[in-house]
């Protein structure tokens, strides 16, 4: 072939990309959420009408509670994807002041809801809403907008990483005081997971570590029910019908699924055997009624958004869009982990939700904003680890 074939070649090769159309955000991600929030308005109808009709006279209530929350997560979803993460940047500060002003709020009376030992609520009208949600996201992108002007100083300890564990520190402070012990947990597991990628010196975080484990072993062993949570996750079987009831009403209802469940809405568990069972244990009742392979089906889900959401940071334009992506990707990936895990008795019981299947109007609408941003840096032509890459070599 002639040296002026090839180049004509070329030549209409680029012609044809520029004209191939261009997708804007990552179809894949995009399906997989919509699929797993859609999934969720059916099994939540699916595990909650029998006890919504017995004790509430509706057994539509908790439908319609979700469908709205779906509604108005899809609504900040497509926001968010609209504003775009760029824009999104310059309002993370008074996101972070809005999130700590409302994990304030639920300790004044008449604002604060109390629920299950608990004061994690604030009621609006005949609405509840659960700060700790919107909290999550606020330090994810207070910790990528710092990681991305810090990216230079991250190795050293008071400048690039005493900040960061300052923030969560005050974070995980007033979340304590609710007490919220998982969200903490969760956040502070993210944290380090995002300084390790930004390149933070080991020993700081073993350090760190190291120091924390007693404040935290402490925090468990003078909390009682923390330590029968850890008692009942070694041995459920022991009290099944007391402290390990949950555990083991969640065992019994996968067990009954098997490969393909017992049928939609054939669930047994959830006639008043298995304790929120359109809450924190949806995932039960979907390995009951649709056994193994649907809930393998949602596991997969659940990684195809965590693969698309840490492509979305490999290809992102700037630093604040690669630890944005991979920060959020990170908490609904950590958060999936804790849920599945608690359901199958790998983890000790925990109030956590399922990110977009779980009942619950916070939830659900935090979990929609998360992967409207991870959405909109999916869009992006760069490649900011790319090109790190490339200047440390």
């Amino acid at each position: 072939m002639t040296a002026s074939a090839v180049a004509g070649a070329r030549v209409a090769r680029q012609r044809a990309e520029q004209l191939r159309p261009v997708l804007r955000y990552d179809p894949v991600l995009l399906a997989a959420v919509l699929l797993l929030l859609a999934f969720g308005v059916v099994m939540v109808y699916s595990a909650s009408a029998v006890y919504a009709g017995a004790r509430l006279g509706d057994p539509l209530w908790f439908l319609k509670r979700q469908a709205v929350a779906a509604l108005v997560g899809l609504a900040a979803l497509l926001g968010a994807m609209k504003l775009g993460y760029r824009r999104l940047e310059a309002l993370v500060v008074p996101l972070v002041f809005v999130s700590l002003a409302l994990l304030l709020c639920v300790h004044l009376p008449g604002l604060g809801h109390s629920a299950g030992g608990a004061t994690r609520w604030l009621r609006l009208g005949p609405m509840t809403f659960q700060p700790s949600e919107l909290t999550k996201i606020a330090l994810v992108l207070w910790l990528a907008r710092s990681l991305a002007r810090k990216q230079d100083r991250i190795r050293f300890f008071s400048a690039g990483f005493l900040p960061h564990l300052v923030m969560l520190g005050v974070f995980g402070t007033l979340l304590m005081l609710e007490p919220d012990f998982g969200t903490t947990a969760v956040l502070g597991t993210v944290t380090f997971a995002l300084l390790f990628a930004a390149g933070a010196r080991i020993a700081h975080l073993f350090a760190v570590a190291g120091a924390a484990a007693p404040i935290l072993a402490a925090l468990i062993w003078k909390s009682p029910y923390r330590v029968q949570r850890i008692l009942t996750f070694l041995d459920p079987w022991k009290d099944p019908r007391g402290h390990g009831y949950q555990t083991v009403e969640s065992l019994l209802a996968f067990g009954a699924g098997g490969s393909f469940g017992v049928g939609l809405g054939e669930s047994h568990q959830k006639l008043f055997f298995l304790p929120a069972a359109h809450t924190d244990f949806i995932l039960s009742i979907v390995g009951e009624e649709l056994g193994f392979a649907g809930v393998a089906a949602v596991l997969l889900l659940f990684a195809a958004v965590v693969w698309r959401g840490i492509r979305a940071a490999y290809a992102a334009a700037d630093a604040f869009g690669c630890w944005a992506a991979l920060g959020l990707t990170l908490l609904l990936g950590v958060e999936t982990l804790v849920n599945a895990g608690m359901a199958l008795a790998l983890l000790p019981t925990k109030g956590m939700a399922l990110p977009f299947l779980s009942y619950g109007m916070s939830s659900v609408i935090a979990s929609c904003l998360a992967a409207g941003i991870l959405l909109s840096v999916s869009g992006g032509p760069g490649g900011f680890l790319r090109r790190a890459a490339g200047a440390q070599r």
